[in-house]
């Protein structure tokens, strides 16, 4: 009779602390050994010369979503699942969005009708709050936060998404209150509104444009803002999609005050830039998200900040517009920048482009990969140790890597359902070429071995730094 249900052999397995070479025994869809010469399993996988990793946790994506405007991504929760599989992902947690006047949750119910049956991977929510009335933040939001919905998303701008100075104090009192942990879109919307119209006014509407529109200064004032804001409610944020060197230094000033200010940042302010919005004809649009992309001497100061612990956490900010009449395209194609659907894809190359570019060049160890990509999103939402690491008790999420495997991007290669990436033609080395979610098999060499629905909901816990700020008081 086997010991395990599965036992991965003879590779080297990294967690955000360690890495070694280990056995991995599952039983269960848990983790129930690590160590040398375990016993035998049902069924083994051979993973010498492979590494061993936490399936990546994406805590930022748009799945099944519609923007202010009406539009919606392409990618539901099946494609979009399935993208991040694919990808190395087995845990992501995208936005339950709520437009003014709606029922908070009512949003939360037609979510969840969205998600049932479709996911091939385990998923959490977080809120999108656009709308604060006093019954929202003195009945819904509670409720749902002990439910397990334990972190939301504010906006510093989008005229039909964007709080006050007064309406986010008031929503960071509550996150103290209930322990929920506050996401922070950190952009001026005023100084945004006045260039946008300076530049349509003088007939500057390509989408180069949206990186003026959107600059840097507009970035830093509002993430000094909203750390201003978070100090005088006393509670624990994340700025999240960190694009702008100056907006990183606002960070790391409050950090050497000792506040809890966390950082997010994504694929996008590592491997594109400003220039991309250039190209020509209408070809920009693809590359248009908010924050944009800045010009390539910036690119360095955000690895910089990822390596060395100023950001927390890498995800992809997931936009899954489609470059036609259903998404960036649908205004026409000559739509001056300010009406064209910002967002880019990325689940399922967030995870490659980071190691190839990483840890394959020697920037960044195997170490912090694993808690940029897995461990820190856990602990921030939590989720910790149930995910984000190899250790007993953990669930069975694990992405064997083939850390010389060289891989040319192309859309075809992808899963997603948007028809283009903005990674075209690069070059990545290092693949997750069999993934594990659950203890089973679910993807191995491009095939998919799972259906979907597979996937289950999780109420998240009291995030990594309420709980953190509890237990000092």
């Amino acid at each position: 009779m086997a010991d395990f249900d599965l036992v991965i052999r003879g590779g080297t397995v990294a967690t955000a602390g360690d890495t070694a070479p280990c056995d991995v025994g599952v039983r269960g869809g848990r983790i129930a050994a690590l160590g040398a010469d375990l016993g035998k399993g049902t069924r083994e996988i051979d993973a010498r010369g492979r590494l061993v990793l936490p399936g990546g946790i994406d805590s930022h994506c748009h799945i099944a979503q519609a923007s202010s405007f009406g539009l919606r991504t392409a990618d539901d929760f099946a494609s979009g699942s399935l993208s991040a599989l694919m990808g190395g992902t087995t845990t992501f947690i995208p936005f339950a969005c709520q437009h003014r006047g709606q029922s908070l949750r009512q949003v939360v119910e037609d979510y969840h009708a969205e998600a049932r049956g479709k996911s091939y991977i385990d998923y959490a929510y977080h809120l999108i709050v656009s709308d604060p009335t006093p019954s929202v933040l003195g009945q819904d939001l509670p409720v749902l936060i002990r439910d397990g919905f334990t972190s939301f998303k504010i906006y510093m701008t989008y005229e039909r998404l964007r709080l006050d100075d007064r309406q986010v104090l008031e929503v960071l009192d509550l996150a103290r209150r209930e322990r929920a942990l506050v996401m922070i879109h950190a952009e001026n919307h005023d100084v945004i509104q006045w260039l946008t119209e300076k530049l349509l006014a003088a007939g500057r509407s390509a989408p180069k444009y949206h990186a003026v529109a959107h600059t840097p200064q507009a970035e830093r004032e509002a993430t000094h803002r909203a750390i201003t804001l978070a100090e005088i409610a006393g509670v624990p944020v994340l700025i999240v999609h960190v694009s702008a060197a100056a907006a990183i230094e606002q960070i790391r000033w409050a950090r050497a005050e000792g506040l809890a200010v966390h950082g997010e940042t994504c694929p996008q302010y590592l491997f594109l830039t400003a220039a991309d919005l250039d190209r020509p004809g209408f070809e920009g649009a693809k590359y248009m998200c908010s924050p944009p992309p800045r010009e390539a001497a910036n690119q360095d100061h955000v690895w910089r900040a990822l390596i060395d612990g100023t950001l927390d956490v890498y995800s992809s900010d997931h936009a899954p517009y489609r470059y036609d009449v259903t998404g960036k395209l649908a205004k026409g194609p000559d739509a001056p920048f300010k009406t064209v659907a910002n967002g880019v894809p990325g689940l399922e190359l967030r995870l490659p482009l980071l190691f190839s570019e990483g840890v394959v060049t020697g920037r960044m160890t195997l170490e912090r990969f694993v808690a940029v990509t897995a461990t820190n999103h856990a602990k921030l939402y939590g989720l910790y140790p149930r995910k984000g690491t190899i250790t007993p008790g953990a669930d069975a999420d694990i992405a064997i890597w083939d850390p010389a495997r060289v891989v040319t991007v192309t859309a075809a290669l992808l899963h997603d359902n948007v028809g283009y990436t903005p990674y075209e033609g690069r070059r990545v080395t290092g693949w997750p070429v069999t993934v594990i979610a659950g203890g089973a098999i679910v993807a191995d060499e491009g095939k998919v071995l799972a259906e979907p629905g597979r996937g289950q909901f999780l109420p998240c816990g009291v995030p990594g730094p309420l709980a953190r700020m509890t237990e000092a008081s």
